[in-house]
């Protein structure tokens, strides 16, 4: 099963094609961090795409690798999140993903979980956004033990 997982920093870079948040924007990120599975611990690189379907919403898929352990995992996400206008410079969020998980071992099989995430985003600069927000991970095959984690979301993003 997988542990609690704790991520110090995750820097996110986005270039966006129109505003921040307005239908039609694109995003391109890359994450750094740490977590714990297996009773290892892990360094984790990411990188994702979201797309703003319309005002606010977006929809967008991701990867991360654990590394520097073992088993390593690799991890495909499909993720939506909504960004609430509350006004112009704060924008709470929604969010909702399923991820799978490829674990590179003979002994444990892949698994698939599915969560949701809630935070606030604050808008730095017309370019520039930083959030802070809370994420909450269900293991579907789960039988007995941990059958969820949670954990701390940090994002700084950049528009281009």
């Amino acid at each position: 099963m997988v542990s609690k997982i704790f991520i110090a920093l995750v820097l996110f870079v986005s270039f966006l094609s129109a505003d921040m948040f307005e239908r039609g924007g694109k995003s391109f990120g890359a994450s750094l961090g740490a977590g714990s599975s297996f009773g290892q611990t892990y360094t984790v690189l990411g990188v994702n795409a979201n797309y703003f379907l319309v005002d606010n919403l977006s929809v967008g898929v991701g990867y991360r690798g654990w590394f520097g352990a073992s088993p390593e995992q690799h991890e495909a996400t499909l993720e939506s999140n909504y960004y609430v206008p509350l006004s112009t410079k704060f924008y709470p969020y929604l969010g909702a993903f399923v991820r799978e998980t490829f674990v590179n071992s003979n002994y444990i099989d892949d698994y698939e979980t599915y969560g949701a995430k809630a935070g606030v985003a604050m808008i730095l600069a017309k370019n520039t956004f930083l959030s802070f927000g809370y994420v909450v991970e269900y293991f579907s095959d789960c039988q007995v033990g941990e059958c969820s984690s949670s954990y701390p979301e940090l994002v700084f993003g950049l528009a281009f």
